[in-house]
């Protein structure tokens, strides 16, 4: 799984987008609001520690999570 941090621009927030192998989109959601995608996923057991890695990522680059 990737995750990448999108930078928003005047009213338009922080997003973030966690996408497969094949980088087919799995999730899209604002930076501060992450619960309900996370438990669409079942990665809500997995939240606080993929949030810890959203706030340390640069705007715009890509990581590849082993979860």
């Amino acid at each position: 799984m990737y995750i990448i941090k999108v930078k928003g621009v005047a009213k338009i927030p922080d997003y973030v987008q966690l996408r497969d192998e094949q980088f087919t989109l799995l999730a899209y959601f604002r930076v501060d609001r992450p619960d309900k995608s996370l438990d669409k996923l079942g990665l809500a057991d997995k939240a606080e520690q993929i949030m810890n890695i959203v706030n340390d990522l640069p705007f715009g680059q890509i990581l590849k999570l082993e979860l």
